[in-house]
């Protein structure tokens, strides 16, 4: 359905003097995920993953640069396409509940979104009343405004949005965010039975226990760059995680050694060496001098020296 190539997303920026410097965020991503597939892309907050997500809607500001290759079905995903696409095969769940207009009530907006996708006219409120009930929404919460609605009503409207029509792809970017447990369980089910119907479920989040609820498979972020992808199933233990950052975002759950001591990764992507590096314990001269590939090991794939 999706796959990602070495993309690297740059920004271009002045510094002092209006010299001009272009920062790179994002360097050789790769991702692939098939029809009826959850993958979670999990890291730190602030590691660049909502990016993705941005880079894959062209919604990222003016001064970005998208290099590598992005496939969907089978065919490059350029502008011309996405503009058709979006909203249409490919739907967000966004992050922020401000991608709600202020001055629509959100019921309009989630028809709206339902008829973008392709539902029939006649159809539209069948299926808008199904997704505000799903989502734990009363129908009076159709004819408030978003300014009337608390940040927790807020997301689930978002994601009856994104989720209402007929959508091959759906990128959500932390979509329990602000949710209570049950709602964010709800929510979580819900991707996971659009997976099951054959769509395809992008899930951007922080939160590894929650993805791990639902995922087939997890991309893991670290300072702009995948260092591992492995199969939900092996984050039973830390004898299946190949990677040292991996075992470290694991450790740090509140269920397992809860060591969270480790300090957050600055974005240095234009450096050499593993992004990791200088957190590492197993770090030596080779893991500062160059940058791991990303390789086949086992059912899944690393990047790391000593992998």
């Amino acid at each position: 359905m999706l796959d990602i190539q070495n993309l690297s997303i740059r920004f271009t920026r002045y510094t002092f003097g209006l010299k001009k410097k272009e920062v790179c965020v994002v360097r050789d991503f790769d991702l692939s995920i098939a029809p009826g597939q959850v993958m979670a892309v999990i890291g730190q907050s602030g590691a660049g993953k909502s990016l993705l997500a941005h880079a894959l809607l062209g919604i990222l500001p003016r001064n970005a640069k998208v290099e590598g290759r992005i496939l969907f079905k089978g065919k490059p995903l350029t502008p011309e396409r996405l503009s058709a696409l979006r909203g249409r095969e490919i739907a967000l769940i966004p992050q922020s509940i401000t991608a709600l207009n202020p001055l629509l009530r959100v019921g309009v907006q989630v028809a709206r979104a339902a008829r973008l996708s392709g539902i029939s006219k006649k159809d539209v409120p069948t299926t808008v009343r199904r997704a505000f009930s799903r989502y734990l929404l009363r129908k009076e919460v159709a004819h408030c405004f978003p300014f009337q609605l608390s940040g927790g009503m807020a997301r689930r409207v978002l994601t009856a949005t994104a989720t209402v029509g007929m959508a091959d792809l759906i990128l959500a970017d932390e979509p329990t965010s602000g949710l209570d447990p049950i709602t964010a369980r709800e929510a979580l089910t819900h991707l996971r039975e659009l997976a099951d119907t054959g769509k395809a479920v992008l899930l951007i989040t922080h939160d590894i226990a929650a993805a791990l609820q639902v995922a087939d498979m997890v991309t893991v972020f670290c300072a702009g760059t995948t260092v591992e992808v492995a199969r939900a199933d092996d984050f039973k233990g830390l004898d299946q995680l190949r990677h040292p950052y991996t075992r470290a975002l694991w450790d740090a759950l509140p269920a397992n050694s809860f060591i969270g001591t480790m300090k957050p990764i600055e974005r240095t992507s234009d450096a050499a060496g593993c992004p990791f590096q200088p957190c590492c314990n197993d770090q030596n001269t080779v893991c500062g001098q160059s940058t791991p590939e990303l390789k086949d090991s086992g059912e899944g794939r690393v990047r790391c020296h000593h992998a």
